[in-house]
């Protein structure tokens, strides 16, 4: 069994074979030494040792046997209880009972209730909640009838000792076995949170790259689209106009592919300054009218580089929505400080003749458009909303302390 730690000793693979020691390496080297003992006793009939060793045998094999199954790792999902291996629980009881007859039928009060208890500390470790405590209550209870009826019938004057002894042998039992496997429990619990801490990690950096393509992708193939499609009607009246725009083409490829490549290796990084001038470049491009009004304060305070990119990303995916889901000719683009935060506002008109453009669903699902970034705005202690007034669509971005100027 391999749980992934490859010091020896040590994470879950370790803890299983301490814990095999623990408790069926315990209960096996309980039962063997002491009725070992009694068999070797001079006073032990004959006739009881063939059988007394057999199901001694048979007890010892069960018990570690059981207690085994039960110290099987975990699933990964943790779903479905440890079931215990039946055969070996029909063997277990039919070696306890001959091992508790024999015993006190020689009125050996302290040793006949020994292998019920181990049983039924093995049985306990199988169940859980009410059922595990009803079984333990019942044990202990019913311990005390055999060796008390039997102390009564001999008149040995024995009585408190056989009744006791063996209800507080089988809650010692219970407690000394119980007490291991709580810990390897717990442990088979942690190790199952660990490797799901694990799943969700990588499934958040796939949801991050996807987005970050997603962004990249989706913004430069739109330009590419709208610089293409304003060649070709340019290609007759205005040849030279249009070969311009062929190599704007031919650069915003090379920075898709340059961009896509970064974002492979990890080091890629959207900064606000540079997405609206990008933002202005393209969007007169469309013969979109973009105005944009930068605060002073905001253009000369400060942001770490993190919120820099959530705000690029941000006017990126708004500057992309609006050549794709709007027929707008004017844009506005408003940033400034507001309240110790600094506050971005996106919007544009046209939003009514493509209704899409004023719905969350255009921007995308599953951590990609604006639903996708305002998860990471809010992850930052900021706030993305958008909403249709009229024919005008807006986004409006927050993020709390200083903010970056966007000329800087």
């Amino acid at each position: 069994m391999r749980d992934g730690v490859s010091e020896r000793g040590t994470g879950l693979t370790g803890f299983r074979r301490y814990t095999w020691w623990a408790v069926p390496g315990t209960a096996v080297l309980c039962l063997l030494p002491l009725y070992g003992g009694w068999l070797l006793d001079g006073d032990v009939p004959r006739w009881t040792r063939a059988p007394a060793v057999a199901a001694l045998v048979v007890s010892a094999v069960a018990s570690a046997v059981l207690l085994s199954a039960r110290l099987t790792p975990p699933a990964p999902d943790g779903s479905g209880p440890v079931r215990p291996p039946r055969g070996w629980v029909f063997a277990a009881v039919a070696a306890t009972a001959v091992l508790a007859v024999l015993p006190l039928l020689r009125q050996n009060y302290g040793l006949w209730g020994l292998a019920p208890a181990v049983t039924v500390a093995i049985g306990a470790t199988y169940l859980t909640g009410r059922r595990r405590l009803l079984l333990v209550a019942g044990a202990v209870a019913l311990a005390a009838v055999p060796g008390g009826a039997v102390s009564l019938a001999a008149g040995d004057g024995e009585f408190a000792y056989a009744a006791l002894f063996p209800a507080g042998l089988v809650a010692f039992t219970v407690w000394m076995l119980l007490g291991p496997l709580w810990a390897w429990d717990v442990a088979g619990r942690l190790d199952r949170a660990r490797r799901l801490e694990a799943e969700v990690a990588v499934k958040d950096e796939r949801l991050r790259f996807a987005a970050d393509l997603h962004d990249i992708q989706g913004h430069h193939l739109q330009v590419i689209a709208l610089k293409s499609e304003l060649a070709a009607r340019l290609a007759e009246r205005d040849p030279a106009r249009a070969a311009a725009e062929m190599r704007d083409v031919r650069q915003l490829s090379a920075d898709a592919l340059r961009d896509t490549r970064a974002v492979v290796h990890g080091y890629r990084t959207t900064t606000l300054d540079d997405e609206i001038a990008n933002a202005t470049r393209v969007l007169a491009a469309a013969d979109i009218d973009a105005r944009m009004t930068l605060d002073p304060a905001a253009v000369t305070a400060g942001r770490a580089a993190p919120a820099r990119h959530l705000l690029g990303l941000v006017v990126r995916e708004a500057t992309t929505n609006v050549l794709r889901h709007s027929s707008a000719r004017s844009a506005e683009v408003d940033y400034r400080l507001a309240g110790g935060a600094a506050r971005l506002r996106f919007s544009n008109d046209g939003a009514g003749a493509a209704g899409p453009a004023a719905a969350p669903a255009h921007a995308g699902a599953g951590g990609s458009g604006l639903p996708g970034l305002a998860e990471r705005l809010r992850a930052a202690g900021g706030e993305l909303t958008w909403g249709r007034d009229g024919d005008r669509f807006e986004v409006v971005a927050s993020l709390p302390g200083p903010a970056e100027g966007a000329a800087r």
